[in-house]
């Protein structure tokens, strides 16, 4: 199955139908672009109580199986990777030697990857083209552009794929926020001039499309979370997703304003605020200080920022509960804040965290307890996409990212903005969007590997 220089398709091979797993083909003129190639983690119920994973028997990392372009790879031109999370970045090391294709992303995104890559001894192997917010490549018959938008880590990008045929508008995650306090903003006539050079299809995030309203903005948690550090008379550990680096400047700055010092503790925290400084967006007011400084500092100077917002075993707040981190040791009456939410099939793990917390008389405030905002989604509700479709106004709209009602009401949305039509599907399905729209299911067989032991396994 190849795309001859009439036809442009689009083909997911993982993202549509569920939310992570990202692995996206863009089909013309006999080559094919992928945008993305992410990880998942087995469903259903992540982790137990105790923080331990539930034992299905799956590799606790999984991927799509690019079977299908791996069997193509001298048609495969090139890979975009739109930002640093987990489900869209986290698959290349595992898959890199089934594809074997260049890289192309932002800078942020790219120190993230070669950390990755390094790890696994690919990182001279790999071809990476770091490239500029607005710039042109060329990838094959494909003309990429890459636009600005917000997200929940900084340095996330919207792609205008050009094509003799049509352009695609691919959003990949996004939300519009006003004040995102770390890396880029975006700007509204980016999209509506997109919309004036004409938009045949756009791609386009469905996580939050059954939750009305707007998103809060990065910059209104800090209100919150200052009212929350200010008020503690102890020490303050914050637990958030460590990708979320405008999270962690608003907590150094909050730190700063109080008189407390700032640090961090978990290695992806570590990691990821490395990257956010080798890629010039971690602005020099923010300051951080070395993690073994904070055992030996006053209660009521600290504030830390750990992992394990979700329960996870082995991560820095575990530890903490269970009074076995080396760096810090909690006592009774200090504050505990979860600037995070569950994410489904994690709620015993967190409940469970919760209770041997405040078995030692912790202090724990959550994102639902909490008066004011101190937790923001990184995905739009459903005003922003309105918001969005009204500026780009292209013919097809083609939900993805999200479960099957995420996308139905995703579509419903677009075609009530004006859109022509809107097509949905699931991984596997064609998107043929020239010469004539429409889907041809099951197309192409999808499937999930998993990492075990050190090899690539088929997960049933």
């Amino acid at each position: 199955m190849t795309p001859t220089s009439q036809d442009l398709w689009f083909l997911p091979l993982g993202g549509t139908g569920e939310i992570g797993m990202n692995m996206n083909l863009y089909g013309h003129d006999g080559q094919w672009l992928m945008v993305d190639c992410g990880v998942t983690f087995p469903k259903p119920g992540r982790f137990s109580a105790d923080g331990t994973r539930h034992h299905s028997g799956e590799p606790e990392t999984q991927m799509a199986d690019p079977a299908f372009i791996s069997e193509r790879r001298q048609q495969l031109a090139g890979m975009i990777i739109t930002h640093a999370h987990e489900d869209h970045i986290g698959a290349v090391p595992y898959l890199w030697e089934r594809l074997r294709c260049p890289i192309y992303t932002t800078r942020f995104t790219a120190e993230v990857l070669k950390r990755k890559l390094a790890e696994r001894g690919l990182l001279h192997q790999v071809k990476l083209h770091v490239v500029e917010v607005e710039q042109q490549c060329a990838i094959g018959p494909f003309m990429v552009q890459w636009l600005a938008l917000t997200h929940s880590i900084p340095d996330a990008n919207a792609l205008m794929i050009r094509t003799p045929l049509g352009n695609v508008f691919h959003t990949g995650d996004w939300k519009l926020d006003p004040d995102p306090v770390a890396g880029h903003g975006y700007q509204p006539d980016t999209f509506t001039r997109l919309g004036d050079e004409g938009v045949l299809a756009m791609v386009c995030d469905s996580t939050n499309a059954t939750v009305a309203g707007h998103s809060v903005s990065e910059g209104q948690l800090y209100e919150g979370l200052e009212t929350l550090v200010a008020t503690a008379v102890g020490r303050v550990v914050v637990t958030c997703f460590g990708s979320n680096i405008a999270r962690l400047v608003t907590l150094a700055h909050i730190a700063a304003a109080h008189g407390r010092y700032l640090g961090l503790l978990g290695r992806s925290l570590h990691n990821m605020h490395q990257c956010a400084r080798r890629a010039g967006i971690w602005p020099l007011s923010a300051k951080v200080v070395d993690e073994t400084h904070l055992g030996y500092l006053p209660p009521h100077e600290v504030l830390a920022v750990a992992t394990g917002s979700q329960g996870e075993p082995r991560t820095a707040l575990r530890r903490l509960a269970a009074g076995s981190h080396p760096a810090l040791e909690l006592q009774p009456g200090d504050r505990i804040i979860f600037s995070a939410r569950a994410i489904p099939g994690n709620e015993p793990a967190i409940e469970g965290l919760i209770e041997q917390l405040r078995a030692q008389q912790l202090e724990v405030i959550t994102a639902e307890q909490a008066a004011l905002p101190i937790h923001a989604s990184g995905h739009p509700a459903q005003d922003e996409l309105r918001q969005l479709y009204q500026w780009v106004r292209p013919q097809i709209a083609i939900p993805v990212h999200g479960e099957a009602e995420h996308m139905r009401v995703h579509a419903q949305l677009a075609q009530q903005t004006g859109v022509d039509k809107a097509l949905t599907g699931r991984n596997g399905d064609l998107f043929m969007l020239t010469p004539v729209a429409g889907v041809r299911r099951q197309a192409v067989g999808v499937g999930r590997l998993g990492w075990d032991k050190g090899a690539l396994v088929p997960v049933e």
